[in-house]
């Protein structure tokens, strides 16, 4: 009898909304926080991507990955940073690392940032996400990653949806499953 793995457990919690002739079918992702086991295992599994190049500091986008990042952070021994998306300082002495992403999945530029206070030099950074899909984000963050003096370790995802491998590369992306699992 074959063991169920967590990228087993990700496919079964998973609900793909839509039918098969709709253009815009995509898979739901909100079914995995939902059972506490593959929650449980979620951080683990995606810290163990990155285990050996030793972050220090996990990024996480808003919003799920300010939920995944703080479980990848416990299991890294590492802090967590919020990357938020078009927010902006709260008062003029809380200085901001903000960079304006390319296109996202929906077309959209996002501005990215977070007080320069909490990433520096020489800091180890991973970014960490659910999924990815045109890479926008990401590069964005290691744009702030850079800006901040620290250096990027890669991206930890759940789901890898990247069309194109020149973006996985340049951005050092691992992912746990890949969107054509689904």
């Amino acid at each position: 009898m074959r063991t169920s793995t967590v990228a087993d457990r990700i496919r079964e919690a998973t609900v793909v909304l839509g039918d098969r002739t709709d253009r815009h079918r995509y898979p739901d992702p909100t079914g995995w926080w939902r059972s506490p086991e593959l929650l449980r295992e979620l951080g683990p599994a995606l810290a163990g991507l990155f285990a050996d190049d030793q972050p220090n500091v996990v990024l996480g986008p808003e919003s799920r990955g300010s939920l995944l990042g703080p479980l990848v952070a416990v299991e890294l021994g590492a802090g967590f940073v919020e990357v938020r998306k078009n927010r902006y300082p709260a008062c003029d002495s809380d200085r901001w690392l903000q960079r304006t992403s390319p296109p996202d999945y929906q077309d959209r530029h996002l501005r990215l940032g977070f007080s320069r206070r909490l990433l520096q030099a020489g800091d180890r950074a991973l970014l960490v996400d659910d999924w990815i899909d045109t890479g926008g984000q990401a590069f964005a963050a290691q744009a702030l990653v850079a800006d901040a003096g620290a250096t990027w370790i890669g991206v930890a995802v759940i789901v890898d949806g990247l069309r194109r491998h020149e973006p996985r590369r340049q951005l050092r992306v691992r992912s746990l499953l890949h969107s054509r699992d689904f």
